[in-house]
């Protein structure tokens, strides 16, 4: 599939950031929004407190060769340039790269950090450019115990299988093939020498999955594959991921369901761009809106009456697309007489 990204300009990775993040929200409307000043605080708040990340797959949406964009981030995070944050479980869409700048400011701009633990995580990031783990006696207890507070180091069990009903929907949608599908984790087998024992799980690995009259699958903090006790790493994060998270996948979810609903599970981008915004009122008949309301007449559906504005908080059809392009959950082609189409192909 060709590249998404329609501005010649954009040429590698870090203008591809700067561009998906600009594009990200559609302005709010000038008139006729439906919305009230409380709402539209709550809108521009909720948009300002997310974190300035961008996921990978939506850079690859974007340019055109996957495999340049991944080797182009590899050099830039070595050299300290971008840092790649990582969510376990969550797939595509749950890896993604930030510029070091933009981190590097919001770990100065949290008013609850510390002094020790600002100093201390910036020196550490800046000596570990790479780095993605945070390495044992790095930091001092009360600096991580600050870190984990304010959402930039998070908690992460290894050696552990994944229990399915600790999973949510949403979770197990972008989940990768070793975290819903197999009984162990990819992750885990793969430390073992091949041949061994360790790489299909270790003695007992179906026992402890539930199999032969087992208990209840465990999840990957209580019970470790290998028999040994599941470990807890320190990984870097950013704050108001979850939010970002939820928002992404629900937004996905919500672009797939409108494809669920036409024939073939196809649609024109502009059909599909204009269930998105929600059907509403055009320019000219919102500005009669006012009056014909105040004689009873319908006035059609206004912006801040869709899901676009109340749960997405308005959120770019443009942006959604290029996100389910990169997660692999829909593609674009030319139909050759009504412009591009898109296609579910989940």
């Amino acid at each position: 599939m060709n590249a998404l990204a329609t501005d010649l300009s954009l040429r590698d990775t870090p203008q591809a950031i700067q561009y998906i993040r600009a594009r990200m929200f559609a302005p709010l409307p000038k008139t006729a929004a439906g919305m009230t000043s409380t709402r539209i605080s709550e809108v521009l708040n909720f948009r300002r407190n997310l974190p300035p990340i961008v996921s990978i797959a939506h850079v690859q949406a974007l340019l055109s060769s996957p495999s340049a964009v991944e080797r182009e981030i590899a050099e830039l995070a070595r050299q300290g340039f971008l840092r790649r944050v990582v969510v376990p479980r969550r797939g595509a869409i749950g890896e993604f790269v930030v510029l070091s700048s933009d981190y590097e400011a919001s770990i100065t701009n949290t008013k609850g950090l510390g002094e020790s633990a600002r100093e201390n995580v910036l020196k550490f990031i800046a000596s570990n450019p790479g780095c993605q783990v945070l390495t044992p006696g790095s930091l001092e207890e009360a600096d991580i115990r600050e870190l984990v507070h304010a959402g930039f180091l998070t908690v992460h069990h290894t050696g552990g299988i994944v229990a399915y009903d600790v999973m949510s929907e949403t979770t197990y949608s972008y989940a990768r093939p070793e975290d819903k599908i197999t009984l162990t984790s990819l992750e885990t087998v793969s430390r073992h020498a091949t041949g061994s024992l360790g790489t299909v799980g270790g003695d007992g690995a179906v026992h402890n999955a539930g199999g032969s009259g087992g208990g209840p699958l465990l999840s990957g903090a209580a019970a470790a594959v290998t028999g040994e006790s599941a470990t807890a790493e320190y990984r870097l994060a950013a704050p108001g991921c979850g939010s970002f998270l939820k928002l992404v996948s629900a937004a996905l979810n919500h672009l797939v369901a409108l494809l669920g609903k036409t024939k073939f599970r196809e649609a024109p981008e502009t059909l599909l761009k204009e269930r998105w915004d929600g059907g509403i009122a055009k320019l000219e008949e919102a500005r009669h809106a006012a009056a014909k309301r105040a004689r009873g007449e319908f006035a059609g559906v206004l912006p801040g009456q869709t899901r676009k504005w109340r749960q997405f908080y308005g959120l770019s059809f443009d942006w959604v697309l290029q996100e389910a392009v990169g997660a692999g959950l829909v593609e674009v082609f030319e139909t050759r007489s009504v412009g591009r189409g898109v296609r579910a192909i989940r």
